[in-house]
C-alpha cells in the first residue's frame, strides 16, 4: 500500500496558476496509476485528471482540458497538477489517488483508486 499527501493549494483570483502536487509514501507510488479528483461541497466527486504508472497516457475532464497539466516524477514519488487559467467553478478540495490498472476500470473511473489523500482545498476567486 502507500499513503498519498497534497499540498499546494491555496486562494487565487480567476485567470491565475497553481500548482499542486501528490507525494507517495514509499516505491510502490511508482507501480501505480494517480488520478486527480475534485468534489465542491454539496456536489458530486468528479474525474479531473490521470496518468498512467510511467508518466503516459494521461486523460483529462473536458472541463480542465487545455488548462491543466498532469505529470509525474518517479524518482521523486511526486505527482503534479498544474493549474492555468483558473476558473470559480474549479473551486473544490482536491483530492490524488492512487490504483493499479490491471483491475478493469478505467483511468477515469474513481473505483480504479485505492488509496486516497486527505485532499487540498483550491479556491478561485472572481
Amino acid at each position: 500500500q502507500v499513503q498519498l499527501m497534497e499540498s499546494g493549494g491555496g486562494s487565487v483570483q480567476a485567470g491565475d496558476s497553481l500548482g499542486v502536487s501528490c507525494v507517495g509514501s514509499n516505491r510502490s507510488f511508482s507501480n501505480y496509476a494517480i488520478g486527480w479528483f475534485r468534489q465542491a461541497p454539496g456536489k458530486e466527486r468528479t474525474f479531473v485528471a490521470a496518468v498512467g504508472w510511467s508518466g503516459g497516457p494521461t486523460f483529462y475532464a473536458d472541463s480542465v482540458k487545455g488548462r491543466f497539466t498532469i505529470s509525474r516524477n518517479n524518482r521523486e514519488k511526486t505527482v503534479y497538477l498544474l493549474m492555468n487559467s483558473l476558473k470559480p467553478e474549479d473551486t473544490a478540495v482536491y483530492r490524488c489517488a492512487a490504483g493499479y490498472y490491471s483491475d478493469g476500470y478505467h483511468y477515469t473511473d474513481e473505483r480504479l483508486y485505492e488509496y486516497w489523500g486527505q485532499g487540498t482545498q483550491v479556491t478561485v476567486h472572481s
